[in-house]
């Protein structure tokens, strides 16, 4: 099922400002909360797709690819990228809990979900990864799955990722008595003044590890290598960046990984040049054959295909076939390659071709006869200079 554009999805134009997009994502937030709507699916999938959309359009390097490629361009179309729909609540209120001022969903009245007011500990995040892959054309024009070798932070084998010592407790934190947030209460010129911010002493866990792993030191994450497999769609371009979700650096003693960022490069084509989903070749015809016409073979991203060069071609000459170009990375049809004729003049002639090439001169036919659009462009052009 394709996914709805995220504008539409929080009822703002393209050119909405980031103030008005966080208004617009609160105003859906509020109403569709699954404290609001207990067991209500229909309600709690909305929640996710706000959620998904305001990731996307809240962050001006996502907005920018999105409005240039789509969903393609933040991983939509790779299988990737953030998924409000693929996300636990946690993940979503860890995100985007601080901008409705409460912890991770306090909606001015309404807990999180699932919390009827309770208190939510910190949810760890990973950070993201970014790599570059190479790709040619013809792994352009049909899309390729790739396998990358990525150097980075992996949940702790010994401790599966908890940070702590097998058989282990963890203590209530003391400070903030597992909230994992603290309050401070300060005296202004406008009266008192209530911040809340993550507890200092465990970081916002509100747990504290009695004995920690010794091969992770209780991080929970230990340095390390994955071999990660990434679908890449077709029609993909140069700078374009795909994301992967969930495959970038684990985060401290479980929580959310991080994302893996997939820049693309274009590898040079030996004779096909890329212009959008199009493609140009540059066709040398010897002058026999432009004169009297020929089947020519040229490339294209399938293979060798012929085409036919009537007699008579003349030089900047573009014939244009259809299909033959790249496919569009959001499903909107195929380019075409155009061919561009040159004819090649040779430098070095022998004795017997150049009295065969002056015998030929002197017929009125090699004399140029430009059509009448052509002449009538000359003419144009001699009265201006004039």
């Amino acid at each position: 099922m394709a996914k709805r554009d995220f504008y539409e999805i929080l009822g703002v134009s393209r050119s909405a400002s980031k103030d008005e997009i966080k208004k617009a994502y609160r105003k859906m937030a509020i109403q569709y909360h699954p404290d609001k709507n207990p067991d209500d699916k229909e309600a709690e999938e909305k929640f996710k797709e706000a959620a998904e959309a305001y990731e996307v359009l809240s962050d001006d390097n996502k907005r920018s690819r999105y409005d240039q490629y789509g969903h393609a361009g933040v991983g939509g179309a790779a299988g990737g990228g953030f998924s409000g729909g693929g996300m636990s609540m946690e993940d979503i209120f860890s995100q985007f809990g601080d901008i409705f001022g409460g912890h991770f969903g306090g909606f001015g009245g309404f807990g999180g979900f699932g919390s009827s007011g309770r208190s939510r500990t910190r949810v760890n995040k990973g950070s993201d990864l970014r790599v570059k892959v190479k790709l040619n054309l013809e792994e352009i024009a049909n899309g390729v799955e790739k396998k990358i070798k990525v150097n980075k932070y992996v949940s702790c084998k010994e401790c599966s990722g908890t940070g702590a010592q097998s058989g282990s407790a963890y203590n209530t934190c003391s400070t903030c008595r597992g909230s994992g947030y603290v309050t401070r209460i300060a005296n202004t010129l406008l009266g008192q003044m209530q911040t809340t911010s993550p507890c200092p002493t465990c970081n916002g866990e509100g747990k504290i590890i009695a004995h920690k792993c010794n091969a992770c030191s209780g991080e929970g994450v230990v340095r390390d290598s994955e071999v990660i497999t990434i679908k890449i769609p077709a029609g993909v371009g140069e700078g374009m960046q795909l994301s992967v979700s969930g495959r970038g650096n684990a985060a401290r003693r479980g929580g959310v990984n991080g994302d893996l960022l997939v820049v693309i490069e274009e590898e040079k084509h030996p004779e096909l040049t890329r212009d959008g989903n199009d493609l140009i070749y540059n066709l040398f015809l010897s002058f026999p054959d432009a004169a009297l016409g020929a089947p020519i073979e040229v490339p294209t991203v399938e293979g060798k295909v012929k085409i036919k060069i009537e007699a008579g071609t003349q030089p900047g000459k573009v014939l244009r076939l259809r299909g033959k170009g790249l496919p569009d990375v959001n499903g909107y049809g195929r380019g075409d390659l155009l061919v561009t004729i040159n004819v090649w003049v040779p430098k070095n002639l022998s004795k017997d071709e150049k009295a065969t090439i002056e015998k030929m001169a002197k017929s009125a036919n090699f004399e140029p006869n430009p059509d009448s659009s052509e002449r009538n462009f000359f003419e144009r052009m001699r009265g201006f200079f004039d």
